[in-house]
């Protein structure tokens, strides 16, 4: 029996399903758990979603109105994570993947732990939300408009609009697909990538003005505090995308941005050609893919900048 045949008849079975995913999630993550959440309603389940915290530039996803904070129910048949490559980036919600019965985990990070009693990842994937349409393909789920409205809000975030390295001719070929059932690519594509909200310039600007380099331009550095982002009315999400703007610098390899929260600074790393930032960050406690990955430092940014600069050096 494959670990699909094994995953579909855990949902068959299952009375209560929760769906979960990593915090501060991105498209990636909202998309997949979405496109899972409306496809299990078709297989006849009533899921729970919870994702107690999303950028509002997703609210346009079918399901977002379904989404839960949190659950009264403290033991599931069956928990479902996605895009998560380890049990303590589900964090706060952890507990309802821990204490169900069955745990699954759909994902596409290479340094996934197999923290699921049955793992169905494809790490050379550049998205989960292309992982899952495999998924929901071998289970003979209707791709409708909704789903595959969620599944190429997923490829479109993760492969950065169709421009990194990780993306395949079967990418294409999904997506392909998926415009010939009447999903609106353009759209999409405008609405998670280029619409920004105001608050999200402003952090941009600010960014933008503190961007040093380093290692003869090769790395480029800069951070937004929780003070920055309160003179701006930030939301949560508002920050999303500002690493990206160092990597398209002509000659740096490495782009990193701290976004400092209550829980210590979140590192996002970003690479063009040859650094692999998924073991740089491993390294620091995190993790992710080869050229996208992150990780939690305490303490102050000089110093975590410091701690991340040494890292770097050694490979750049």
């Amino acid at each position: 029996m494959s670990t699909l045949d094994n995953i579909l008849e855990e949902i068959n079975k299952a009375q209560s399903i929760v769906i979960l995913t990593h915090e501060n999630p991105d498209g990636d993550a909202i998309g997949t758990a979405l496109a899972l959440y409306n496809s299990l309603k078709q297989m006849g389940k009533n899921p729970d979603v919870i994702i107690p915290e999303y950028p509002r530039i997703f609210n346009f996803l079918p399901g977002t109105e379904e989404i839960k904070k949190e659950s009264d129910i403290e033991k599931y048949d069956l928990a479902i994570s996605v895009d998560c490559a380890t049990i303590k980036m589900l964090n706060g919600f952890a507990k309802y993947f821990e204490n169900a019965k069955v745990r699954i985990s759909i994902d596409h990070h290479s340094t996934n732990t197999m923290f699921g009693d049955h793992n169905f990842i494809i790490s050379d994937s550049p998205a989960c939300a292309q992982v899952l349409l495999i998924v929901l393909e071998y289970f003979k789920v209707d791709i409708t408009k909704d789903i595959g409205t969620c599944i190429l809000t997923g490829i479109i975030t993760d492969t950065g609009g169709f421009k990194y390295s990780g993306i395949t001719a079967e990418t294409f070929e999904f997506v392909a697909w998926l415009l010939n059932k009447g999903i609106n690519v353009s759209k999409i594509y405008k609405q998670v990538l280029e619409t920004k909200t105001r608050a999200n310039f402003e952090l941009r600007k600010l960014a933008l003005n503190r961007l040093e380099f380093f290692e003869n331009g090769k790395i480029a550095f800069t951070y937004i505090t929780k003070e920055d982002e309160e003179k701006v009315n930030a939301e949560n999400g508002d920050h999303e995308g500002i690493v990206e703007e160092g990597r398209s610098i002509e000659g740096v390899e490495v782009s990193v941005f701290i976004h400092q929260t209550e829980k210590g600074l979140k590192i996002s790393m970003r690479s063009n050609e040859y650094v692999n930032v998924s073991d740089v960050c491993l390294l620091m406690g995190g993790g992710g893919h080869i050229r996208a990955a992150g990780c939690l430092l305490q303490g102050s940014i000089e110093q975590a900048k410091e701690k991340i600069l040494r890292q770097l050096k050694s490979v750049i």
